[in-house]
């Protein structure tokens, strides 16, 4: 019985996003802001408690074959976030494009200018539990991103990353076609 409410509440959603194509299917949110800039590609999955946020005329755009686990949030305070094809997010996971200046010290951060620095998940990338992807992060094609992990800065495709802050720990050779350790 969820799984079809899971598909109204898609059908409802093509009205209130940008695009959204089908079939896909969209749990119960927690929040969505200006979901006019949401596209959603085909068999995008999205688990219940997820909360979406478009400011300032930002655009989030999610790939085709997209997995998304609960309580996902995504934020894009300028221009495009966007998450390619055939990737998997798990769940507890924040995304942004948008971080707030601090350098005038008698004004709080949150009053202070926002610094939009572009994000971009490659295709058939992984994003394991309660990761944080921060302004300013590319990830290549393939990228592994272990569970927890603070990601800022660009990844080549085919790594493994993983820490706080994330560094590379695995890369796929493929003339032996096996992933090996990186940096020891």
């Amino acid at each position: 019985m969820g799984k079809s409410f899971d598909v109204l509440r898609a059908i409802v959603y093509k009205t209130k996003f940008k695009k959204i194509e089908f079939p896909s299917k969209v749990g119960k949110k927690l929040l969505l802001l200006n979901p006019k800039g949401v596209v959603c590609g085909k068999k995008v999955r999205i688990m219940s408690g997820f909360r979406i946020e478009c400011h300032h005329g930002g655009n989030i755009k999610i790939g085709n074959d997209v997995s998304i686990g609960q309580n996902l949030h995504l934020v894009s305070g300028g221009g495009t976030l966007k998450i390619g094809d055939h990737v998997t997010i798990s769940g507890n996971v924040f995304i942004s494009n948008l971080t707030h200046s601090y350098e005038n010290i008698d004004i709080h951060a949150l009053n202070q200018e926002h610094i939009i620095e572009q994000v971009q998940i490659g295709d058939c990338s992984f994003i394991g539990f309660g990761v944080c992807i921060l302004p300013g992060t590319k990830l290549g094609k393939n990228v592994i991103v272990g569970a927890n992990s603070v990601v800022k800065g660009e990844f080549p495709d085919y790594s493994v990353i993983a820490g706080v802050p994330a560094r590379i720990i695995k890369k796929y050779n493929f003339e032996k076609q096996i992933w090996e350790n990186y940096g020891k």
